[in-house]
């Protein structure tokens, strides 16, 4: 919750500087142009003292300014009868439309592109001389009045700039932290599976013996006894003695952390082996097993390790089909890894519980221990793989990915 409140905070803040960054950027647009107006009427009133001074129109040959790039006088015939440009003075203004706008109330200006490829601000009004009225066209600089502009548009690259980097780095914070807090509840995983396992050995090892002790008993009263209740409570004490050395069996299998023999294995004898085993059950239910495992794909591993994972895989998948179904397991190249796909159509797992089958003692069976699927997944990554599983309504998938080669060495 605390992520996500700083997220969107974050996210608030970006879009305040993005949204102040691009109204800064619309102003300065207006800030400039009244910038050049504002000098443009400067040099008017300029120009117009001078013309009041000296109605001949000489002392502006030397009428200069920084900001001025020409301008020029015209009489209401269209005459030019000054200009900053040499050879214009006497000729004949070409466009009239230019005369109706210099000789018009009021000043319109507007940017104009110059013969010298710059940008330029070009204002039309007049100047009152003692004979009449002339025309002003009136050409200045952008460069000092567009300086706002270009500080602006420099905001906006500092402000975007410090932005991506600050996203970046707090991609970077939230990824490590994320990778922190997840390597946390691994170690606290492993290490509560260690005290579990540790713990479950040495039950195991207490429980066995008085439960093969509880065992012989029963079957010698069911051999023994003519009471048909008494044959069928000693039949019930071995069924549960049964049940519960199967659990002590899984505690041991996943409490065990000895290093393991390994060998190259075929995976279409490993897969076609496991098959055979549970064949009887399969019938049983009404279920059939396709199996399609391209030729000559190998894995390096434990083979009865491998063996007990595939055979709890499957076996999970047909008390999922109580009804009958169909079962498909494939396996296949997977980079430099080899991949078995076992899927059955059976009713699939809850998504809620989805994030819990791979924890011990989790199961949805009435009589079943928890430790299957934990069992397997230790047992894959203890071979350098890794398990999935994929489920709906209409069935689960469960894939294993295995390397073809055993990167720590030989045990």
């Amino acid at each position: 919750m605390l992520k996500r409140v700083l997220l969107l905070c974050l996210a608030g803040i970006t879009l305040l500087l993005i949204w102040f960054t691009f109204s800064n950027y619309r102003k300065s647009r207006f800030i400039a142009d009244e910038v050049l107006f504002g000098t443009a009427h400067s040099l008017h009133a300029a120009i117009e003292f001078s013309v009041h001074q000296n109605p001949s129109l000489q002392a502006l040959s030397s009428f200069h300014s920084h900001d001025l790039a020409s301008f020029a006088l015209i009489d209401n015939k269209g005459i030019y009868r000054f200009s900053s440009v040499e050879g214009l003075v006497g000729t004949q203004l070409r466009d009239n439309r230019l005369l109706q706008k210099m000789t018009a109330e009021t000043m319109v200006g507007q940017r104009v592109r110059l013969s010298t490829g710059e940008e330029g601000y070009e204002l039309f009004t007049h100047v009152h001389v003692p004979d009449g009225t002339l025309g002003l066209i009136l050409v200045i600089h952008t460069n000092r009045a567009d300086a706002v502009i270009k500080s602006a548009r420099i905001n906006i690259a500092v402000v975007v700039t410090l932005l991506l980097l600050s996203w970046l780095l707090a991609v970077l914070i939230y990824r490590y932290a994320r990778r922190e807090d997840q390597h946390r509840l691994e170690l606290s995983r492993q290490e509560n599976l260690a005290k579990m396992g540790e713990m479950g050995a040495i039950l195991a090892h207490e429980i066995r013996n008085p439960l093969a002790g509880i065992k012989g008993f029963a079957q010698l009263i069911e051999r023994k006894t003519n009471d048909p209740s008494s044959v069928d409570s000693a039949q019930r004490i071995i069924v549960e003695t049964l049940r519960l050395e199967e659990l002590t069996s899984d505690l041991l299998a996943f409490a065990r952390s000895d290093d393991f023999a390994l060998t190259n294995i075929l995976l279409s004898e490993l897969i076609e082996y496991t098959v055979a085993m549970v064949h009887t059950e399969a019938e049983q239910v009404w279920t059939t097993i396709a199996i399609d495992c391209l030729p000559g794909l190998e894995i390096r591993g434990n083979r009865d390790r491998l063996t007990q994972v595939i055979l709890n895989i499957v076996r999970n998948g047909l008390q999922a089909m109580p009804d009958g179904g169909k079962m498909f397991i494939t396996a296949r190249p997977a980079g430099s890894c080899n991949s078995v796909t076992v899927t059955d159509s059976g009713h699939g797992i809850n998504q809620d519980d989805m994030q819990k089958i791979f924890e011990p003692f989790f199961t949805t069976k009435a009589r079943g221990t928890g430790l299957g699927l934990a069992l397997c997944k230790k047992i894959i990554e203890e071979h350098n793989g890794t398990i999935s599983i994929e489920s709906s309504s209409v069935g689960t998938t469960v894939t294993l990915v295995l390397p073809t080669e055993w990167p720590r060495g030989d045990v």
